[in-house]
């Protein structure tokens, strides 16, 4: 059976003058908030569920034309053709003409600034052949990216009821955008684009919190009368990011608003604490057959994790492992765990590694060590 060795972890709150993070109730019908930095969920309400996207399923469509780029199929300079199809879309545009030969960079500012819905059918027509043939590819790398909600029926979000992402899997996208390409995401933050001059009307990025001093620098909006309005929002402040998926908000304002809520409510209600450093003991294992009886266990580095900031109570660990370890104990290998508790967040688990090398007991130990284990096994146990 696993070891199981409770550990109390001391940490000073910080109070602020806010509501303590668990009071914290979103307007949204589902959300997922998330910290990149630490890889903590904040906030998961109905993150699961599959739901209407709207635009917000843009970042597939968008994330399809960065892969082409990383791969070398296209460059920011390929020109698109623009069908007819692409033409008739409604909605959103960047009012594309059949006769445009529009650029890979015109066609990502076209997708996430003016959130063209033109824009995602020559993306997809142009990279697939066709639009649905694009979608089932949407699916499918959806899938291997681990977004298991999602399900494309086309590639700007058009309404459709085959047509499906969750609030997770529409974080788990803003984080590979975020992470794998970085030099195509500064896009996101932009607040202007007008093709050919032809959009004076469309061309502001509708992302509500670009111009609001706090960090934010992307994604994207969305909304459709099913769906309401959502964001898939990101900002930064200092060393940390959060990004966050909401969705099914009556209106514009209420979108704006809640969004802005939920980007001070992360960064003001939970603090970032070193819990253990690299290299210190934090408790130690017991040896069999070892020279030494035990091992200390140690972090290969610096604990570092989110905590409410208003929270009173220590924070509470143990450490997990199984034992005792058979000698030999290489410093280094990974032989426990630290699961840390923390009020309102997913526990944290930490890999614990050996803090040195412990060689085999000699003969002598080694006898001593199993006349030990007789003794308690058949004289020292109590009579039943």
């Amino acid at each position: 059976m696993p070891n199981r060795l409770r550990l109390a972890l001391t940490l000073i709150a910080v109070a602020l003058a806010a509501l303590p993070a668990r009071a914290f109730e979103t307007a949204a019908t589902a959300a997922w908030v998330y910290d990149m930095t630490t890889g903590t969920v904040l906030m998961d309400k109905n993150a699961d569920q599959p739901l209407p996207p709207a635009s917000m399923s843009k970042l597939m469509t968008i994330n399809m034309l960065f892969e082409a780029l990383k791969d070398g199929r296209v460059t920011m300079d390929t020109p698109f053709a623009v069908s007819s199809r692409a033409k008739a879309m409604g909605g959103s545009t960047m009012f594309l003409q059949e006769t445009d030969r529009p650029t890979v960079n015109d066609l990502i500012h076209g997708m996430i600034v003016n959130s063209g819905n033109d824009a995602c059918v020559v993306v997809a027509e142009g990279l697939a052949g066709t639009e649905e043939a694009f979608a089932r590819q949407m699916t499918e790398r959806a899938r291997a990216l681990g977004m298991t909600a999602s399900v494309f029926a086309n590639a700007s979000g058009w309404p459709d009821p085959n047509h499906r992402m969750s609030m997770r899997d529409l974080g788990i996208l803003a984080r590979r955008l975020i992470q794998d390409f970085p030099e195509y995401y500064p896009i996101f933050a932009e607040t202007e684009y007008n093709y050919k001059n032809r959009a004076p009307d469309n061309r502001f990025n509708r992302n509500p919190l670009l111009t609001l001093g706090i960090g934010a620098d992307g994604l994207k909006t969305g909304h459709t009368s099913e769906a309401g309005y959502g964001l898939v929002g990101s900002a930064k402040q200092g060393n940390r990011r959060i990004i966050f998926a909401i969705t099914g908000l009556p209106s514009d304002r209420a979108r704006a608003e809640e969004a802005e809520r939920i980007v001070g409510w992360a960064f003001r209600q939970f603090s970032e604490k070193t819990i253990a450093r690299a290299g210190v003991r934090v408790a130690e294992a017991e040896v069999h057959m070892g020279a030494t009886p035990t091992v200390g266990l140690v972090p290969a580095e610096d604990i570092r994790m989110l905590v409410p900031a208003l929270v009173q109570e220590s924070l509470t660990a143990e450490v997990v492992y199984n034992g005792p370890l058979i000698a030999p104990v290489r410093r280094g290998a990974p032989v426990a765990e630290l699961i840390v508790h923390s009020p309102d967040l997913p526990d944290r688990r930490v890999p614990l590694v050996a803090e040195t090398d412990v060689g085999k007991a000699g003969f002598l130990g080694r006898l001593t060590t199993a006349a030990g284990a007789l003794y308690a096994r058949y004289i020292g146990a109590p009579a039943s």
